[in-house]
């Protein structure tokens, strides 16, 4: 009696949805994107190596720190993009003892004050309104530290961004609590969210929802620099250039 349970269109309209979200994920299989913050790369040299494009920061250097490409600026955005390459933005100012302290320790006034800085500085570098910001947990958090201070942290930046445009950078874990707990949004890609998920602290688990997977942790080397790499899991990766 199962095969009578469902009408031809309603068959068709199924086989079309997953013909659609196939052909979603092989659009994105193989692009590569990179991560870095010490030097700027030249964009020809980027897409020389066959990367697709940049995860760059939306955030203010550390104290005592000095990266060429943090914050990302107009100038290099533009030449990013003419060069055909996609830009990601993620926000990350505090590192632990280094010499800040992590920014999510800082909880929802934290938040706040920080998706207020990521959204002024990725407009400056003209950033997309539709586009995400990641906020990243560059740390390997357990689950009562994110449910207190971290996930306060990301409802701070929720109050200025709007959960649709906010997203996070974690371990496995992180990124799926996140998504657990409705601080981070949905990419247009069925079945995916603002998730870009690191293999370290991950222990081997992966989280099927996120669009991006930091692979590779100071890997090969571009501009005089040792860069990360990020394997695109989603047509839909929170790229700038794409209409949302």
């Amino acid at each position: 009696m199962l095969k009578y349970a469902f009408s031809a269109p309603v068959l068709l309209s199924l086989a079309t949805a997953a013909a659609t979200l196939d052909a979603q994920r092989a659009s994105a299989a193989n692009i590569r994107l990179i991560d870095f913050a010490e030097r700027i790369i030249p964009p020809d040299e980027i897409k020389q190596a066959g990367y697709a494009g940049v995860v760059n920061y939306v955030s203010e250097e550390r104290p005592g720190a000095h990266f060429e490409a943090k914050p990302i600026n107009r100038d290099y955005a533009d030449a990013l993009r003419a060069a055909g390459l996609h830009i990601v933005s993620n926000y990350q100012y505090g590192k632990p003892g280094w010499p800040t302290p992590s920014d999510y320790t800082r909880g929802y006034d934290g938040g706040v004050a920080d998706a207020q800085t990521a959204l002024r500085l990725h407009g400056a570098a003209g950033g997309a309104n539709s586009a995400p910001i990641f906020f990243s947990i560059d740390d390997n958090i357990d689950l009562n530290t994110w449910n207190d201070p971290a996930v306060q942290w990301f409802r701070g930046i929720n109050s200025v961004l709007g959960v649709d445009r906010t997203g996070i950078y974690g371990h496995a874990q992180a990124c799926g609590w996140a998504i657990r707990d409705g601080v981070i949004g949905r990419s247009t890609t069925p079945g995916y969210r603002w998730a870009w998920q690191t293999r370290a602290w991950s222990n081997g688990q992966r989280e099927p929802a996120a669009v991006l997977y930091q692979a590779v942790i100071e890997g090969p080397v571009l501009g005089g620099i040792k860069v990360d790499e990020d394997e695109v899991l989603a047509a839909d990766y929170g790229q700038w250039d794409l209409g949302r």
